[in-house]
């Protein structure tokens, strides 16, 4: 009983925090509607389905992912989707499985220039052994070098190339890399997991109309669904039979169902969430400047994204300052890269950027954590909703129940 006594409390407190005192700015991190969370808790958790009818009793989840399916090719203008992915890492690891084979070559981007390390060359790729080259980098502008990464694919001539980052500024030169790529053979894919939700609301790019012949990536950053994955492609061939069973065997279908309803919501609210992140974004980033604050990336344009760099010391090696941070109830990863996705989803707008950034200012200049902490507080409880979401739509007890 002293157990379960813990770790309700531990819950409770959590929530208490992070959910009601905290100004989340992790950019891989968004909040859920309560009628996504409804969904993610409902009796379809305990249950199993598959696509070779194996297990009985499963029509309507049967019919759930085909729903869902549907909205997320509605939304993405894709001939394939897939919501079985478990996370973003698994749906990587499902185009690099069904394009690569071992010994062949990748190229993406460098982890030290912002690229997701779960496919660099001591990760996933090592794992199946597959090479990796990484595509030149442009780090005054935080952006691939478009010349220089089209003479490299020239000469690797690589079997894959996966756009998309960790840390994502800019749009990524999906076109000029796809138009080479086309010519010498090679497939191009696009992470999509930071900016799917940009990319779903039509304000970022489009990689699957840029040349790109799969989007995928996770579904819980600027994308404001469950935790988990999710593919878009323009051909289902080979990535349909590659998934089961090989790398998702059952993929929980609570989480299926609640991205579903997700996706609901980005169809219809998509486009106005995501033209305020990134109105947001700028917003933090030019007053953060006019307070002389350390923001990378080109003057007057420092982001097109949900993300602000803002870097005292070189990207992932700021954990000081991310304490410190912590201690006022701000909440950054260590790479310092500032994500509006989640504050925006609470209503934040350009006026309440001006307060975090004056909030972030005080910490840098090393004012004491404990008393910004109570003016950030003061502004976070101003902001409990949460947006673009169909309100009052659902009864939201029958899920609890």
């Amino acid at each position: 009983m002293n157990d379960i006594k813990k770790l309700v409390e531990l819950i409770k407190k959590h929530d208490e925090w992070r959910e009601g005192k905290t100004i989340n700015l992790i950019p891989s991190e968004n909040v859920m509607s309560p009628e996504v969370r409804a969904f993610l808790s409902s009796k379809i958790a305990a249950r199993y389905t598959a696509r070779d009818s194996f297990y009985r009793g499963t029509k309507f989840i049967d019919e759930i992912e085909a729903l869902g399916i549907e909205i997320a090719k509605r939304i993405f203008k894709a001939k394939y989707a897939d919501l079985r992915m478990i996370s973003g890492h698994i749906a990587d690891f499902t185009f690099i499985s069904a394009y690569v084979k071992p010994r062949e070559t990748i190229m993406c981007v460098d982890p030290k220039d912002g690229g997701y390390p779960g496919i660099s060359k001591n990760a996933l790729p090592k794992l199946l052994s597959i090479k990796v080259k990484y595509l030149p980098f442009n780090k005054s502008n935080y952006t691939i070098d478009v010349d220089k990464s089209i003479d490299y694919i020239r000469q690797v001539k690589p079997k894959a190339i996966i756009l998309g980052s960790s840390l994502i500024l800019y749009p990524h030169p999906v076109k000029e890399i796809s138009a080479v790529a086309r010519e010498l053979g090679i497939v191009v894919g696009y992470d999509g997991s930071h900016v799917l939700g940009l990319i779903a609301g039509h304000t970022f790019q489009d990689p699957l109309r840029e040349g790109a012949i799969a989007l995928f990536g996770s579904t819980h950053k600027t994308f404001f669904g469950p935790q988990g994955g999710i593919i878009l492609a323009n051909e289902d061939k080979p990535l349909a039979d590659i998934v089961h069973p090989s790398i998702v065997d059952n993929a929980h279908w609570n989480r299926i169902a609640a991205l579903t309803m997700a996706l609901l919501e980005i169809e219809t609210f998509g486009e106005s969430y995501a033209k305020q992140v990134i109105k947001n974004a700028k917003a933090l980033a030019k007053s953060l400047v006019e307070r002389k604050m350390p923001v990378k990336g080109p003057k007057d344009v420092y982001t097109e994204s949900h993300q602000v760099l803002l870097a005292p010391k070189p990207y992932q090696q700021n954990k000081e300052l991310a304490l410190k941070l912590e201690e006022a109830n701000i909440i950054v990863d260590n790479g310092i890269r500032l994500g509006v996705n989640e504050v925006t989803r609470r209503g934040m707008k350009e006026s309440e950027m001006n307060t975090i950034a004056e909030f972030i200012e005080r910490i840098f200049k090393g004012e004491d954590p404990k008393k910004v902490a109570i003016d950030v507080i003061r502004l976070r409880t101003e902001f409990s909703n949460i947006e673009y979401r169909f309100k009052d739509i659902i009864d939201l007890n029958y899920f609890i129940s």
